[in-house]
């Protein structure tokens, strides 16, 4: 998973953490924490069949991959001891069942801090442990719509849209990873007292809101005057020639001029940028001008520039950007399938060879 020089740089090499088999966000915040440099232990239940078989990851894919695979049934005296020695050896622990599953299972919090008062007991739900919706069901959109944040993505005519398991379920994972890391640090120092996480997605996705709140209080979001984010020509998504899409966001001044230099509309007015009643003219023109070229052109005018520019890749084309493999973000398997390659760097505060003396 990883070298020993990088392990060296890991924040949480030397911490353990004990992952009991969920789907989605939970196995993603065990990853996230394989990434950082933990050692992770994931307790699968014997019978993979216990959840849909197109919602469990198989037990060699990515977000598996790195943890060390127990099977144990929970509902039996002896692997329940082994489950709580897990416990008692780790610095953390990630569940993902509803509230109150894991207190029958008697490896609720309580429980666990008579062996280990020092855990980190990271719980992941989509509603949180408490509320009135703390029982019911959920999936990714159900969160993002409850909190807000999916009412921004609507348009007039187009209904609200969201890519599937990102914003919900992904976010929801760094959240509880984040709650899991400051945890671990308070454990470590002061009275070296575990916590409960309580890693409600509904929860994660509030921390993310207070910008567009502050752009909300400003009436630039739900607001009665047209908005830079869905109205301005600038702003948004452009079909192309070839029926691929580009977009642009140049929304500072000087990035606007740049756009309508490299589109070649000299005789638009930069001054007039925030002018609303001019919008929608001048967005039906770079509809017009984006379309009359193929993404490849218009990428070939814009990537790079402070034009604020990027063209719509598929995963596929998005592992093999030049930009994206510079930084080594992913990876291609033989048998096509895109993974994450790595999460965070950790590099020295100092450079090593600065501190090397000359030859």
């Amino acid at each position: 998973m990883k070298s020993s020089s990088q392990s060296s740089q890991l924040p949480l090499t030397g911490v353990k953490v004990v992952e009991f088999e969920g789907i989605g966000p939970g196995p993603l915040a065990g990853f996230h924490l394989v990434q950082l440099g933990a050692s992770v232990t994931l307790v699968a239940r014997p019978n993979r069949g216990a959840l849909p078989a197109e919602m469990t990851p198989p037990t060699d894919s990515l977000i598996n991959r790195g943890k060390h695979r127990v099977a144990l049934n929970l509902k039996t005296p002896h692997d329940k001891v082994a489950a709580i020695d897990l416990i008692a050896q780790s610095d953390a622990l990630i569940e993902g069942n509803r509230p109150g599953v894991m207190e029958r299972l008697g490896l609720g919090p309580q429980d666990c801090a008579k062996v280990n008062p020092r855990l980190v007991y990271g719980r992941m739900t989509g509603w949180g442990q408490d509320g009135p919706l703390a029982q019911a069901a959920g999936h990714d959109m159900n969160y993002v719509a409850l909190t807000g944040l999916m009412s921004l993505t609507e348009t007039p005519g187009h209904p609200p849209i969201l890519p599937p398991t990102v914003l919900g379920d992904a976010a929801g994972a760094l959240g509880l990873t984040m709650g899991i890391v400051a945890g671990l640090f308070a454990a470590r120092s002061g009275e070296g007292k575990g916590c409960v996480v309580d890693g409600a997605i509904v929860d994660v996705l509030a921390l993310l809101a207070p910008l567009v709140q502050l752009l909300r209080k400003g009436g630039a979001l739900e607001g009665v005057e047209p908005s830079v984010f869905h109205d301005s020509p600038f702003y948004d998504r452009y079909r192309c020639s070839d029926g691929r899409y580009i977009t642009v966001g140049a929304i500072e001044p000087q990035f606007y001029v740049l756009l309508l230099e490299k589109m070649g509309l000299s005789d638009v007015d930069p001054s007039q940028q925030m002018n609303r009643a001019s919008w929608p003219a001048l967005k039906a023109r770079m509809a017009e001008a984006f379309a009359s070229r193929s993404s490849s052109y218009w990428t070939g005018e814009l990537e790079g520039t402070d034009a604020c520019f990027a063209p719509v890749l598929t995963l596929g084309e998005a592992a093999k950007h030049p930009h994206n493999a510079s930084r080594g973000l992913y990876r291609v398997t033989d048998e096509g399938d895109v993974e994450t390659a790595r999460g965070l760097r950790f590099l020295p505060l100092v450079d090593p060879d600065l501190l090397r003396s000359p030859q």
